[in-house]
């Protein structure tokens, strides 16, 4: 299965665009023709994405979006994981040799570049695959999260907060945690503008 999280550049009309675009050429590129590989589906975007809005290098156009990208071979329980600006993070339960448990998240990086024109020379995106476990948490999420402004200071939220909050409660249901970053969202943005749109998605491998 093939699953993703995107953040379009701009908001309004500009964002709702992008995002019907997106969903539209995703189908195309693995619905209709059977394109499984992340870094291909990334490249095969970015290319549908900038003849589309007809960008060119020496335009100012930047739009475009980020995105998260995972294909789920569920056979062998191996995930392929692509990333444009957004990365993957994996929490998963060690057991030491005395019996403790441990959670740790690993965070796979992303290629720094949207989907959309960046340099006049497109760099292939690159992928990862990663040997799945039972229990594995799969956690994507956009920057909304991590940039609302709130708290004593009006300061931002920051990824260090949201990741130790999914650490600290990796063991809870995935309805609960839900509740616990929406609350904790809420509490922090207070009497604040929520400043974009915001999502996080969590998978746990069974």
């Amino acid at each position: 299965s093939v699953f993703c999280l995107a953040d379009c550049t701009g908001h309004g009309v500009p964002g709702g665009f992008m995002s019907m675009l997106g969903n539209s050429f995703l189908n195309e590129i693995v619905v209709e023709n059977k394109i499984f590989k992340a870094d291909q589906i990334l490249n095969k975007l970015r290319s549908k994405i900038i003849h589309a809005l007809e960008q060119k290098g020496d335009t100012q156009q930047k739009d475009g979006m980020d995105m998260s990208l995972c294909v789920w071979n569920k056979i062998d329980n191996t995930l392929e994981f692509a990333g444009a600006n957004n990365p993957l993070w994996l929490l998963r339960t060690v057991v030491s040799s005395s019996g403790v448990e441990n959670k740790q998240l690993e965070e796979y990086k992303a290629d720094k570049m949207p989907i959309g024109l960046y340099l006049e020379t497109e760099v292939p995106f690159s992928s990862v695959t990663i040997q799945l476990q039972k229990g594995d948490i799969i956690y994507l999420s956009t920057d909304g999260y991590a940039d609302q402004f709130g708290g004593p200071k009006g300061k931002k939220l920051k990824y260090k907060q949201l990741i130790e909050s999914l650490i600290k409660n990796s063991s809870l249901s995935m309805a609960e945690q839900k509740n616990i970053l929406d609350s904790t969202f809420n509490e922090w943005m207070h009497r604040h503008d929520q400043v974009d749109d915001v999502s996080v998605i969590g998978v746990r491998v069974v």
